[in-house]
């Protein structure tokens, strides 16, 4: 097993970092920036602060003492203390305040809003480990250590360099003695900050794959156990986590070495400031008080410097985030018309229509044009990938085709607002997803506004009032609490109630008869009878002795319609759709007495 996690990265500025920084805050920028003046601040009575020592400790180890001297500057040390306490609470309010949860819940609703605007094309491209992964874990890394870094980048920054120039006033050598630390630090950070930068992006990559493969893993695991492949399909798993591994493995040993340097770099540079305050004690141009003073504020010196290199991986931890975050912000949402238009009537056609998926080279929908009357009912048919799927989801906008026109009531879905598009489709899928909800808040999702006569009225036309007044709380139940006690019928009948209660005057319908039982399929038959009374009715038909009363039969091969018409006069034409019939038909001759002789 080998790792293909790509490790191709570089360390962004500093200032790349505040300017993400402050665009992640949203309303709170003021109080970020806030932050950053009050640590200014801090850092620089910290730096004077410590420059007191220089005087304080020559009037202190003068002979005699001078005692107004060590009053004087003892003072002026405790104003800088209190200041710099009152300065840093200052600063810290963004971290204690509700500030971090402020711009964390904003930034969520953020993503949210953006997920609500992306094409589905987009969206079904991304698995769920890893949309989880930035909404939950990217965005606690942009936000959580935003405070903090603010803050630490100043100090950082601000309170070497006034210690230095404090030093510079008292003895110019020593000053230059502390300055050569800089030349020698700076390789060492930008080569940590490239390792840790690119150690979190492949990390992070690894990470997200895991969530990904964890996840599919875990929900197709009663398939995986029917077919006795639960081992063999982990293996995804393993070398998932195998990358993980040795990408953590080999990333942190690429960390440890400018770490070692540094420090090894700070106690060379401690004993290089001390050997020549020694050197000049002796030569009689310094005396002790200084040199003690300057072994307190070199210490203080190194300081920010070893920070400087302890948090170096957390801004790179959190541009990782941030990299995540905007690769989804990124995505372009579907334009949005400058002055939406509102159909009067709810026939569908499609003009010249082109469209082929994201990464794939052919056309799935080549050239399609055809028109569905208002109140009719047309079935799609054709082989899997044929494009009936792609119909339904252009007429839905899942995503604008490249060529042509697809019109509602002779107007462009791209010029009508995404909402009102929506208002006038209903759509009951195959696979019905029922959300961790009231069985009364999944059918209300049709129209929020209903009352609970109206749901009680929708749930008695899809023929499921009765079996869900069975349900331990009624329309009140969680779908959660009663886990798969819910048939496949019952959830079918839950979503039609659903679609039902929107009563949208275009009604898709992808098989959704197909995966059930007789009896159930015989309510639930019943159920879309009420569904689509009076409406415009796209269905994709897979077993064709269900559609043989529709008004007309689109029969797509290969992205192109190839016969359209009605059931008797396909037949008669012969062609494709009679050769489908007559394989159906001779399907019913099929039982397993025959299938074993």
């Amino acid at each position: 097993m080998t790792s293909n996690i790509n490790t191709e990265w570089s360390a962004p500025p500093l200032a790349d970092t505040w300017k993400r920084m402050q665009q992640a805050s949203g309303d709170q920028v003021r109080q970020l920036r806030l932050c950053m003046v009050f640590t200014l601040l801090s850092a620089v009575v910290q730096g004077l602060g410590f420059a007191c020592f220089y005087p304080l400790l020559d009037n202190l180890l003068s002979s005699p003492v001078q005692w107004a001297g060590v009053c004087t500057w003892a003072s002026i040390l405790s104003v800088c203390a209190i200041l710099d306490m009152v300065f840093v609470w200052s600063a810290r309010r963004f971290d204690y305040s509700s500030c971090i949860a402020e711009v964390t819940h904003q930034l969520r609703i953020k993503l949210g809003e953006q997920l609500r605007r992306m094409p589905l094309e987009c969206l079904y491209r991304k698995r769920a480990g890893e949309l989880s992964a930035v909404l939950t874990g990217n965005v606690d890394e942009v936000v959580t250590p935003m405070g903090m870094l603010s803050s630490a980048f100043i100090s950082i920054i601000v309170t070497p360099v006034v210690a230095m120039l404090a030093t510079a006033v008292v003895d110019w050598r020593l000053a230059l003695s502390m300055a050569l630390v800089f030349p020698l630090a700076l390789p060492l950070y930008y080569w940590r900050r490239h390792a840790s930068s690119r150690a979190y992006r492949c990390i992070g990559a690894a990470h997200a794959r895991t969530s990904a493969e964890l996840v599919e893993y875990a929900q197709g695991l009663p398939v995986l156990r029917a077919t006795n492949q639960v081992g063999r399909k982990a293996e995804k798993v393993q070398v998932a986590l195998y990358d993980l591994l040795e990408v953590q493995k080999k990333e942190q040993l690429l960390l440890v070495w400018p770490g070692i340097l540094f420090s090894s770099l700070v106690q060379i540079g401690l004993i290089v400031a001390l050997s020549f305050g020694v050197w000049f004690i002796l030569a009689g141009t310094l005396n002790i008080a200084v040199l003690v003073a300057l072994l307190v504020v070199v210490v203080r010196f190194s300081e920010p410097l070893a920070l400087l290199f302890g948090i170096s991986p957390v801004f790179d931890y959190m541009e990782a985030g941030f990299e995540q975050v905007e690769k989804l912000l990124a995505v372009k949402p579907l334009p949005v018309p400058a002055q939406p238009e509102t159909p009067e009537r709810f026939d569908v056609s499609f003009e010249d229509v082109s469209f082929r998926y994201a990464q794939v080279e052919e056309d799935v929908l080549d050239h399609a044009s055809f028109s569905l009357p208002e109140r009719s009912l047309t079935a799609l048919v054709g082989l899997s990938g044929s494009g009936k799927t792609t119909i339904t989801r252009l007429i839905t906008r899942y995503a604008d085709p490249h060529a042509g026109r697809v019109l509602i009531g002779g107007v462009d879905v791209r010029s009508m607002e995404q909402n009102d598009l929506m208002r006038h489709i209903s759509v009951v899928f195959q696979d019905v997803y029922l959300f961790d909800d009231t069985i009364r808040a999944n059918i209300l999702m049709g129209r929020p506004d209903a009352d609970d006569a109206e749901v009680e009225a929708a749930a008695r036309a899809a023929h499921c009032h009765d079996f869900i007044t069975r349900l331990p709380d009624g329309y009140r139940t969680r779908v959660g609490d009663i886990g798969g006690c819910l048939s496949g019928g019952e959830r079918q009948r839950i979503s039609i109630a659903r679609a039902i209660l929107k009563d949208a005057p275009i009604v898709i319908l992808d098989e959704p008869t197909a995966a059930l039982d007789t009896e159930s399929e015989l309510v639930v038959q019943q159920a879309i009878d009420t569904l689509v009374r009076d409406k415009t009715v796209i269905v994709i038909a897979h077993r064709l002795s269900t559609i043989v009363g529709a008004d007309a039969i689109l029969v797509l091969e290969e992205g192109k319609i190839v016969q359209q018409g009605a059931h008797a006069e396909l037949l008669e034409n012969g062609g494709r759709y009679r050769n489908m019939w007559e394989a159906q038909q001779s399907v019913k001759d099929w039982h397993f007495a025959t299938a074993l002789k």
